[in-house]
């Protein structure tokens, strides 16, 4: 078993002061370390345009460039590097899983990726120049895989291909800007149908009065449909879908079997079904960019936010009504365990891709 951490920042201010702040913490990093030399095995595949990047984010999330802004002025890199690291727009994606079930009053979700990727931050932000506050861990510096707003608003995405990508946002920047511009499940499903897909994901939207969506996402269509469960394959957007679907299928069908209209889960129980490593939803394919590295929970009306790293753990848990009345949390460090030797971007020696 392999210990490992993700720091909790929390950050009251300007996007641009937030960026800048992320940009100085990054500074001398394991985790820029890592990432200059993963670029240097896996060129990018993709093109980075500063003028017309700019021009996308001026029109779905102006502050977030000002965030980008930040980062470039503590770092000192040309805005080229910034973009292909932070800016979520155009960056290719491979094979991942991820599980997410809702119930009465929550959403959980299994983030499944690999440990080369991860970021290690938990980030609590209210800006204070526009946008709405939010939790949750970051991807990416800039990107949320999942998290909850201060209007009750809770996210998760799911990866389905990586073919045929578009020009468009990637999937943590779309769940960032979901959680920054959208108050409702419904201003959600319409955000996402309006901003280009460079991928294909499923965005699973919950909000503080039960209403939710699943959005089937690609560059080439969107659909959306209900559900109280989502792993890594489209319903209705079938002819998009992967041929190795054994796994999604089961991970689904387990949730779908657990959560039925006799038998509702509470919210502990639920998490409980994700997190637990013998319950047939964690998954420990880490090699395989499908291990489960961490599992949210989500209470858009209890404004509160669980968390664990790795499987079998108790939630860490947070107030995120309290800290938006402005009660500071003292938690600086978040820990846990996962079953593999494949080292963290962020804090391990060696997270390149000359190896595994």
């Amino acid at each position: 078993m392999k210990k490992i951490y993700s720091d909790c920042i929390q950050f009251r201010g300007t996007h641009y002061d937030f960026g800048y702040l992320q940009g100085e913490l990054l500074k001398n990093s394991l985790t820029v370390k890592n990432r200059e030399k993963q670029w240097k095995v896996r060129k990018p595949r993709f093109v980075v345009t500063p003028a017309e990047v700019q021009a996308v984010f001026n029109r779905f999330a102006p502050k977030i460039w000002d965030e980008l802004i930040g980062l470039q002025d503590a770092l000192q890199w040309p805005i080229e590097r910034v973009l292909q690291e932070f800016g979520g727009y155009r960056i290719n994606y491979v094979k991942s899983g991820c599980s997410i079930l809702t119930g009465n009053g929550y959403l959980i979700r299994n983030y499944d990726y690999h440990p080369k990727t991860y970021d290690g931050r938990y980030m609590i932000f209210q800006p204070t120049d526009g946008g709405y506050a939010m939790i949750g861990p970051s991807q990416r510096t800039t990107g949320r895989m999942d998290g909850l707003n201060e209007k009750g608003l809770s996210m998760g995405y799911n990866f389905m291909h990586r073919k045929n990508p578009g020009d468009g946002f990637v999937c943590n920047m779309i769940g960032r800007m979901i959680l920054e511009n959208c108050a409702t499940a419904n201003e959600a499903v319409e955000f996402l149908k309006e901003i280009p897909h460079r991928h294909s994901f499923s965005y699973f939207v919950y909000d503080k009065t039960d209403e939710h969506y699943i959005v089937e996402a690609t560059p080439r269509s969107i659909e959306v449909r209900k559900s109280n469960a989502c792993s890594n394959h489209f319903e209705i957007l079938a002819e998009e879908n992967r041929h190795h679907l054994v796994d999604s299928k089961r991970r689904l069908q387990r949730m779908q079997e657990a959560q039925t209209a006799e038998n509702r889960l509470s919210g502990y129980e639920a998490f409980r079904l994700l997190n637990d490593t013998d319950q047939g939803v964690f998954s420990k394919l880490y090699g395989s960019w499908a291990g489960t590295i961490h599992t949210s929970a989500y209470f858009p009306k209890e404004m509160k936010a669980w968390f664990a790293l790795g499987g079998d753990q108790e939630p860490t848990v947070f107030d995120f009504g309290k800290w938006l009345q402005g009660e500071e949390m003292n938690l600086k460090k978040i820990t846990g365990e996962v079953d593999t030797d494949i080292p963290f971007v962020h804090m391990d020696e060696g997270a390149d891709w000359t190896k595994r």
